[in-house]
């Protein structure tokens, strides 16, 4: 048996109907205290099994209306001492991550902060390196740095639950992090003329179907990864790759004035950023990531309904793009 830890602060007046909840959605009581004076506030330690953690979660926020400002708390169970039974291990460890987890994690990378900007402006620096000395090594270090799978889910997530502000935060913060990463290289490009015969730029000013399937399986590996509650920060890297490099190049082409070859490595930027967007979108639906309430899915489906088209439509012309270039 594995679970989480749900810990809830209230208003006294909903007590009986939380102890009621627990008991109906097999959610264990560890603690619980009932206020004995005025003002006081009502609270609850939870122990959820894994699989009942989000409608459990569900039920709660459907008990406590937001107007009465209710605390509620989801923790992770990091080891076990004593007891009859593992509540750490268990055949249900890779279920599903809740949908507010998903929002906690995924909304602290669309923050456009100084942390984004500088690990923007040392990711541009190190790959503009890397890709002008043909040095594998030094890209892929850039890709360990570069911030920029955040934002990515951060927009599939915001049209999924029809959020639109983290669309907008995640659509500001992925434009401001593809400027820095276009604006630097192409000035450290005027600055230091990159070798045009390194292999790591001439390889993004090539666009080819292969670089389609790469962008589509970055999306699809980070969601899966965030939604399975696996380790992210290899796919992070993957999804760097498909997007840094070759906006990089293409800033490094603009400095240097190389026209045809910049507008392959900004076609090959495109491709990448619709590519993972709209894989990105399609693994959360698949995996019935939704908004809690009628009304909130209600309005989300107009939003997964103009994403959906928008990134399906940019796909299409963007490999219809590659075909007419390739004859």
């Amino acid at each position: 048996m594995s679970g989480k830890i749900i810990e809830i602060s209230c208003q006294s007046s909903f007590f009986d109907s939380i102890t009621a909840m627990a008991e109906t959605h097999s959610a264990t009581i560890l603690s619980s205290y009932r206020p004995t004076k005025e003002g006081e506030k009502a609270s609850f330690r939870l122990f959820v099994e894994i699989e009942n953690v989000q409608p459990t979660l569900d039920r709660i926020q459907s008990i406590l209306p937001t107007s009465s400002k209710p605390l509620i708390l989801l923790g992770p169970i990091e080891a076990q001492v004593g007891g009859d039974e593992s509540l750490v291990d268990s055949e249900f460890e890779h279920l599903l991550a809740t949908r507010e987890e998903l929002f906690s994690n995924i909304s602290k990378g669309t923050k456009l902060d100084r942390n984004f900007i500088l690990l923007a402006i040392l990711a541009t620096i190190v790959a503009s390196i890397g890709i002008s000395e043909n040095n594998v090594a030094v890209v892929i270090g850039a890709m360990v740095i570069a911030p920029l799978l955040g934002p990515n889910l951060g927009l599939a997530l915001g049209a999924v639950l029809g959020d639109k502000e983290l669309i907008k935060s995640a659509i500001i913060t992925n434009g401001v992090g593809l400027t820095i990463t276009i604006a630097i290289s192409a000035l450290i490009a005027v600055i230091w003329s990159p070798n045009m015969d390194s292999y790591e730029l001439l390889s993004r000013t090539q666009v080819q179907t292969s670089s389609i399937v790469l962008a589509l399986a970055s999306g699809i590996a980070a969601v899966v990864s965030l939604t399975s509650r696996l380790p992210n920060a290899l796919v992070g890297v993957m999804v760097a790759v498909a997007l840094a490099p070759p906006a990089t190049v293409f800033g490094m082409m603009l400095g240097t004035g190389y026209w045809t070859l910049a507008s392959n490595a900004g076609l090959l930027l495109l491709i990448n950023v619709v590519a993972v967007n709209f894989s990105a979108q399609l693994v959360f639906l698949i995996r019935g990531i939704r908004p809690r309430t009628w009304l909130a899915k209600r309005a989300a489906k107009q939003s997964v309904y103009i994403n959906i088209a928008t990134w399906s439509l940019l796909l299409v012309i963007v490999v219809l793009i590659l075909l007419l270039m390739s004859k």
